[in-house]
Order: C-alpha cells, then structure tokens, then sequence
C-alpha cells in the first residue's frame, strides 16, 4: 500500500550543490571529500597539490574535483599567474637573472662532508652556483682534509671552501680546520662550518611538524635514531636515503633552512668567486 505522506513532494525540484572551479592559491584551506582531510595549500606542481595539516604533516592529492571549500564543492585548478609586480628571486634569495646563461666553471670549489650536504646546497643555492660558475664537490668526510687540501693546491685564482659539520670548540672538525689553515694552501682555503651535527639539522624542524630536532643518545647512530624518532624507517640505508628526500623535500627556499647555514654557504660563495 502506498505511503501517501511519505513523498516529499519538493525532492524534484531540488538539486546537489554544483561543484565549482576555484584556483589552488598558497593557503586556501579545502578538505577532499573522500578522505576528510583538511588542509592547507603549500604546493602546487605537476598537476597534484600538497595539503598541510595543522599538525605540519602533509598529503598530496591530485588537482581537479572531489574537494570542499567552506562546504561549498570545489574543483581545484592550478592557480593563476599574475604579473610580475617586482624583480623574481631565487631560492636563496637572490634577485634572478631571467635567461642569464651558466658561467664556465671556475678553477676554484666548493667542498662539502657528504652527499647530503651537497643536495641541500645545490636545493637552494643552485642558481646562484650556476651563474656563478662555482663547483660544488662532497669528500664523504672530513678526516683527511689536510691531505686533500693539498692535492687541490690552492692559489689566488684557484681557491677552496669547505664546509664543514659540527664545527664547533673542541670538536675534531675544529683541530682539521686549524691544522688546514696552518698548512699549504692555508691562506687561498677557507674552512667553515655549521654547529649541527649533521645537516639533516639545518633544516628548520618546523617544516616537519616538530618543535626541535629529535635528542638521539650517543650510542646510537644519529640519523637512524631520528628515523626512529620520527617513526620512519631505518634499518636499511636506502631507509635513511627515503627519510632525507622525505625532509629535503619539505625545503621550499631559504626561509626553510638554520641562518647558521645561510650565512657559511654565501660566505665560502663569496670567497671563491673573489681573487686572493
């Protein structure tokens, strides 16, 4: 028997709210529907968008439909490019050169301690090394660097940096440092270096959710023991590779990086691209 009351006699006239495009701008927060989770637009590139909780963790999720801006559906698009309204930057901060061409690479270089360090440095100070001409080496250690320096064979025209990690009172890098000054090629060499143990520390913890860097006890490896920390895998050195392009991968410019960093790299930049 049928229900004469249980129609709603208004349900065909109403309809589902239509989804509506809107650009991914940096900060616009939306949620995606499927999953529920809310965030804040920090990326967007190759056709997917980075969400930021307010917990600093992030997902990606592809651009397009399926997303809820205050309540409203939503499909997401790349955002819009304005015009220029001043002189472009690049992750370093300097003012770009729009279409300047790589310099060829000078005799003087750059060294640093490891791969690591190496990735970080090209990251956000690539530009500047290009235009500059300027190499940028990693030793995998500092333990030999006197002898190092003196195969280089530094001059005036030929001149080294290094940076190095944890330089820091009393610490060995420090008695490599004073004994490389001491020796050959001391005054055309110019070792610096940072107080972090590692420079997986020159990355602000902010940018991944946390207050402070994770305290690993001695006995511990250090960079396994923030994997571990983290909640990251670790058991295998691809682990450790994963975890590293995992935290460079949140290093936007050099707003993201310890000023402590900043101010060795574009020190050793400034002294190699300047004759003795």
């Amino acid at each position: 028997m049928d229900d004469r009351y249980g129609t709603d006699v208004l349900a065909a006239g109403r309809r589902k709210p239509r989804s509506t495009e809107h650009p991914a701008e940096l900060g616009l927060v939306v949620e995606d529907v499927e999953s529920g989770y809310v965030g804040a637009v920090v990326r967007v590139e190759y056709g997917r968008v980075q969400l930021e909780d307010r917990h600093g963790r992030t997902r990606g999720f592809p651009l397009g439909p399926g997303y809820l801006l205050e309540g409203r559906p939503v499909i997401l698009t790349a955002p819009r490019r304005s015009a220029p309204t001043g002189p472009s930057r690049t992750a370093s901060g300097s003012v770009a050169v729009p279409g300047a061409r790589a310099r060829v690479a000078r005799a003087s270089r750059i060294y640093v301690e490891g791969r690591h360090d190496a990735e970080l440095v090209a990251q956000v100070w690539g530009e500047d090394l290009r235009i500059e001409g300027v190499v940028v080496e990693h030793l995998g250690g500092v333990d030999d660097l006197v002898g190092i320096v003196a195969e280089f064979r530094p001059g005036p025209r030929r001149r080294l940096g290094v940076l190095v990690d944890h330089l820091v009172a009393g610490s060995k890098e420090t008695r490599i440092a004073e004994a490389v000054r001491n020796g050959p090629g001391g005054p055309d060499t110019l070792v610096v270096g940072h107080p972090y143990v590692d420079i997986w520390q020159a990355v602000k913890p902010q940018r991944l959710g946390l207050k402070a860097w994770p305290a690993v006890p001695r006995h511990i490896e250090w960079k396994r023991g923030v994997c571990q920390a983290l909640g990251l895998p670790h058991a295998s050195q691809a682990d450790i590779a994963a975890a590293w392009r995992h935290i460079r991968s949140r290093v936007r410019d050099w707003n993201d990086v310890e000023p402590e960093l900043i101010s060795r790299v574009e020190e050793l930049i400034d002294f190699v691209t300047q004759p003795g």
